[in-house]
């Protein structure tokens, strides 16, 4: 995270301030924005190649507009005004993958109120062409289709999460084409942060799962294995077989030797 005041240039300063930030996924705060703000992202990882970078400016970004630059020539990504729209996620494809540059242009001012262009940021491999809307890209992966065999063992594997629970209850977003599944946890085999957490007054376990609206997911009964990624602070869901039948395939899969990696059921 990379904290900065535009106060703290000098008033007849025209220089463009310049910050690096070396990882795939991060975000950056920008408080009372004024001038400009070159941002480059330069992964430390010279190997990777990311194709795809997605940014979710926070609820109350003002202040500023973002562009991505191209060829030398600047094109909007995130207005002032998209902003503060909910779940707003702006993919595009990074024509130079090693190195993506943003311009952040803090919006003209008349009063010297509070503001914050604020925003997170993810560098992404995937291989798909990257739409306007973060669902349209990164959320290819929530996957509307049961998988099969060789596509679940390898989500065990591979997956931001791996839990065990079941359906507490599902609301749908219809604007945001999106749907959210809560889910009662009885094990948590992996998760990269802690969207999985335990109730204080109930001693639960719990979290929410995003996935696609035109996934049409319904509410069932029993225990599931819940995998998925994490985006911007979000679990979107993958394969989410029922758990009896997750360890019917593992177990078969073990024997023959066909299992990519061992997963700890205990």
């Amino acid at each position: 995270c990379c904290l900065g005041s535009g106060l703290s240039w000098e008033p007849r300063s025209r220089a463009v301030e310049q910050v690096h930030l070396r990882c795939t996924e991060g975000s950056l705060e920008w408080m009372y924005p004024a001038r400009a703000l070159r941002v480059v992202l330069a992964p430390n990882l010279s190997s990777a190649w990311h194709t795809t970078v997605c940014i979710k400016p926070a609820s109350d970004f003002q202040g500023a507009s973002i562009y991505v630059e191209r060829a030398g020539q600047l094109h909007l990504v995130v207005s002032e005004a998209e902003g503060a729209r909910p779940h707003h996620v702006s993919c595009f494809s990074a024509h130079t993958p090693q190195r993506v540059a943003l311009f952040l242009q803090a919006s003209p001012q008349r009063d010297i109120g509070r503001r914050t262009a604020s925003f997170q940021y993810e560098l992404l491999t995937n291989q798909g062409a990257a739409g306007p809307e973060f669902k349209k890209m990164a959320l290819v992966e929530a996957i509307c289709r049961p998988c099969d065999n060789v596509e679940l063992l390898m989500a065990i594997c591979s997956s931001d999460f791996v839990v065990k629970g079941s359906i507490r209850n599902i609301s749908h977003d219809s604007e945001n084409h999106m749907s959210q599944v809560d889910v009662s946890v009885q094990k948590v085999y992996r998760q990269k942060n802690r969207i999985f957490q335990q109730d204080e007054a109930s001693g639960e376990w719990r979290g929410p799962i995003q996935t696609l609206l035109q996934c049409k997911v319904k509410k069932g009964g029993g225990d599931f294995l819940f995998t998925g990624n994490e985006h911007f602070g979000e679990a979107w869901l993958g394969c989410a077989p029922r758990f009896k039948d997750f360890m019917f395939i593992y177990w078969a899969a073990r024997e023959r030797g066909a299992n990519p990696c061992e997963f700890q059921l205990n």
